[in-house]
């Protein structure tokens, strides 16, 4: 058992480092794609905190084609049970996301993963960190975690002074 707080044992990623972790995440994806020359079909972002990485990989692939899911599983530090409040467009998706990249900054115990699995299992499942729990639901990641490191987004932190 442990009296650590969760922030500290906490991972901080600035936006130079989840911008050079998306790159090399779509580094590792290039030409992996299920089309003739490696390509994938589009890229969709788990909202919100897979956009920043999605935005970055499609860029780096020239994938033109973006969409969003909408995933709640979490409320501020709490898991709840994940559900969809928005979904990609049904006639990109197709046939179970067969060419779409899925795209999120982490996967944690996977139940955002999990629902999205499910309803696009051909789908290609990408992030960025992945903590041993959620990492069989991934395809393909840049960085693993300890299960119990808490990990610090720059778009869930500001800046401020210390004397």
């Amino acid at each position: 058992m442990s009296d650590r707080l969760p922030h500290e044992k906490g991972f901080h990623v600035s936006w130079d480092q989840i911008h050079r972790d998306s790159r090399a995440l779509a580094w590792r994806l290039d030409k992996q794609g299920p089309g003739d020359d490696g390509a994938w079909r589009a890229v969709v972002a788990i909202t919100r905190g897979g956009m920043a990485p999605a935005m970055i990989v499609a860029r780096e692939l020239d994938i033109r084609t973006i969409d969003t899911i909408s995933v709640k599983s979490y409320d501020w530090r709490e898991q709840t049970e994940a559900k969809v409040l928005k979904a990609p467009d049904a006639g990109l998706m197709g046939d179970g996301g067969a060419g779409i990249l899925v795209v999120d900054d982490l996967v944690d115990t996977g139940r955002t993963l999990e629902l999205v699995r499910k309803l696009y299992p051909r789908a290609h499942f990408a992030t960025v960190y992945a903590k041993p729990m959620g990492r069989p639901l991934v395809d393909t990641f840049i960085t693993e975690v300890s299960q119990d490191t808490w990990i610090f987004f720059p778009w869930d932190t500001a800046l401020a002074f210390v004397p």
